[in-house]
């Protein structure tokens, strides 16, 4: 479906709404029924909803509703040339929340999808939102600063933004052999590249700047809900310095460190991850 976010642009949106009480996980009872917890999942960069196809495999067979969106400017959503900061993308996030009216929802935020949710809960205070879920999560920053050092170096940002300006294919072929931890086949890789390629060029330069300059360490005060932190130890991306950064700054928070994975770590450790994203939104 399309979700318009703002006039002109629209939202691809997947929504699986399993039938209740026709769960076939190997545990019963896990349903989410009426009125339970929906799950909402936010992609990271540069890719689409798509890349959660592996958790879209597993939930619905224990009753939850999935929704999925591709942002702005990827996969199957409208590409307008303007609308790739944090706040803008926030708000697309809370457009599709009210339009489909999503209560006590479950965000699962990877990389900058995670950023995107931290945003979207210091900027509507966590409206609708019952759990959060960060995974591999792009902050609170995600270039080093002299007060921060566990970001990627902003000369390594900055040339990214040049290979994705003058041979995106390249970039994204490179960028695929450091997104996971282990040898998961030319096919896989495939797979990641193609996903890259069908968000737009300026899209995937313009998210990329705000990768590269935003801070959120202000925003984690704001997150008061249950939080659970999924982050790969061998991550060259995100390193696992900036998830015990996230836990330490949301108060209650919980890191679960896969330590098989890499950035890509829905599909490094996906059963493990799946595991604790069931017990965790149960």
């Amino acid at each position: 479906m399309y979700i318009e976010v703002e006039p002109g642009v629209r939202l691809f949106v997947q929504d699986i709404r399993p039938e209740p009480g026709t769960e076939t996980g190997t545990e019963t009872g896990a349903g989410t029924g009426a009125g339970s917890s929906p799950v909402v999942f936010v992609h990271g960069w540069p890719l689409n909803h798509n890349m959660f196809e592996y958790q879209l495999n597993v939930l619905p067979q224990y009753d939850f509703r999935c929704i999925a969106l591709d942002q702005r400017g990827f996969g199957q959503s409208d590409k307008p040339w303007h609308g790739y900061s944090y706040d803008r993308l926030a708000d697309d996030l809370h457009e599709v929340l009210q339009q489909l009216d999503i209560r006590n929802a479950v965000l699962v935020g990877f990389s900058i999808g995670g950023a995107i949710s931290i945003r979207y809960m210091s900027r509507y205070s966590g409206d609708r939102i019952s759990k959060l879920v960060l995974i591999d999560a792009a902050a609170p920053l995600f270039t080093q600063r002299p007060d921060y050092p566990y970001g990627l170096p902003l000369a390594q940002v900055n040339d990214l933004i040049q290979q994705t300006a003058h041979n995106r294919p390249k970039m994204l072929e490179d960028l695929s052999l450091q997104f996971f931890n282990r040898n998961l086949g030319q096919g896989m890789l495939n797979w990641f590249v193609d996903m890259g390629l069908e968000g737009a060029s300026y899209a995937t330069i313009q998210q990329l700047v705000t990768l590269r300059d935003s801070d959120l360490r202000g925003d984690l005060a704001w997150i008061q809900v249950p939080t659970v932190i999924f982050h790969g130890l061998h991550d060259q991306i995100v390193p696992i310095q900036s998830g015990r950064a996230l836990q330490q700054g949301i108060r209650g928070s919980h890191l679960y460190i896969l330590q098989n994975s890499g950035h890509g770590s829905v599909i490094d450790q996906m059963t493990e991850l799946n595991q604790g994203l069931l017990q965790f939104i149960r």
